[in-house]
């Protein structure tokens, strides 16, 4: 089933998520719906508050960037993008351990904030921790573009949003836009929740 995403502006994009154990209800189900979501909103990460759940759990799948592997030019960036062709997993519970390595600035966009995308710096390796959909315990080490993923996602489970890591000049030449977003004055082809509209 596809879910509504829940627009910038609402309250709990901004709060940090809970963890869950392997009793939380429908929770294959939830993985299922969360994916049909992503997929249909052209996404390649998706976190629990984005559809209107403060848990801690994000799916990534980042086929599509795996796609453009070939057409890189730079040995490097072809191997960061070539890791991405089978990168599908769901995140539970997760804990980044370490981030190591000279910050790189990549353009970053959001489902929660549609039509803007901004050079967001982060470290290009991390470590994480976190349990599968089988709650089985994993600690794995990420590089380029998937850390990358891995970074956004996690951020929405602490409340954080990518323009908050933007410097406060450029925050505020977005600040209309980002007005708009949370008013729901806004074209998507995707299903939105915009703070108007949670009761």
């Amino acid at each position: 089933m596809i879910l509504p995403i829940v627009a910038y502006g609402d309250p709990l994009l901004k709060q940090e998520a809970e963890e869950i154990d392997e009793t939380y209800p429908d929770l294959p189900k939830l993985i299922e719906d969360m994916y049909e979501t992503m997929y249909n909103a052209d996404g390649v990460g998706l976190a629990a508050p984005q559809i209107g759940l403060g848990i801690r759990m994000f799916i990534v799948d980042g086929t599509p960037f795996g796609e453009d592997a070939e057409e890189a030019k730079d040995p490097n960036e072809r191997k960061s993008l070539e890791q991405l062709k089978d990168f599908k997993k769901v995140f539970i519970n997760p804990i980044i351990l370490d981030e190591n390595g000279e910050k790189w600035a990549f353009r970053e966009g959001c489902l929660s904030i549609p039509h803007i995308r901004e050079d967001v710096m982060r470290q290009p390796e991390i470590v994480i921790e976190y349990y599968d959909e089988h709650f089985e315990l994993k600690e794995e080490r990420y590089d380029g573009m998937a850390a990358r993923i891995i970074q956004h996602e996690y951020d929405h489970l602490e409340g954080i949003l990518f323009t908050d890591k933007l410097n406060p000049i450029r925050k505020q030449f977005l600040k209309k836009k980002l007005q708009d977003i949370s008013r729901g004055a806004i074209d998507t082809d995707y299903k939105m929740k915009f703070p108007k509209q949670r009761r």
